[in-house]
């Protein structure tokens, strides 16, 4: 049995938007580009060919995850979302107790994690940390550098 995956409502109409697109305009798109290569010729050493082939197989392999991830995705509605409690949805700011930092971060699906623009996943150590957590509280995250204590200072519902 596949793995349940979390997702928020956008997250889940981002990938249904992505499978839409690959199924329809990129599909087509690649059919072309195999036709235009075999239309050169010899097709054991034509690197257009080639390339359009690989193109092909990535996209109908990223058909298949978003398929699987929609299949088992669990979404977490808009109104289970509070700014009470930590949850998928939500905007987080930490307070890094030992460096007496704050950070904030927005708790997404794995599937929609995007660390550099401070999304992160459920299921990274500081998501799995603070999911379910409330103001005030104070959570110790396992990191590779060790151990971080964090206190929750504010959360917000992430408006759509």
């Amino acid at each position: 049995m596949a793995e349940q995956v979390m997702l928020t409502e956008e997250g889940f109409e981002k990938l249904e938007n992505e499978l839409e697109y690959l199924e329809t305009e990129k599909r087509r798109e690649v059919a072309k580009r195999i036709k235009v290569a075999r239309e050169f010729g010899d097709i054991s050493e034509n690197s257009e060919y080639d390339d359009a082939k690989n193109e092909q197989a990535f996209v109908e392999g990223r058909i298949q995850e978003i398929k699987n991830m929609l299949n088992n995705a669990h979404v977490v509605k808009d109104e289970e979302v509070t700014d009470k409690q930590v949850n998928l949805g939500t905007t987080v700011m930490l307070h890094d107790l030992d460096s007496d930092e704050k950070i904030s971060y927005t708790l997404v699906g794995s599937a929609e994690a995007d660390p550099l623009n401070y999304k992160i996943s459920n299921e990274s150590p500081i998501g799995k940390a603070i999911l379910g957590h409330a103001i005030g509280d104070e959570v110790t995250v396992e990191t590779p550098a060790g151990e971080v204590d964090y206190e929750i200072i504010s959360i917000k519902k992430v408006r759509h």
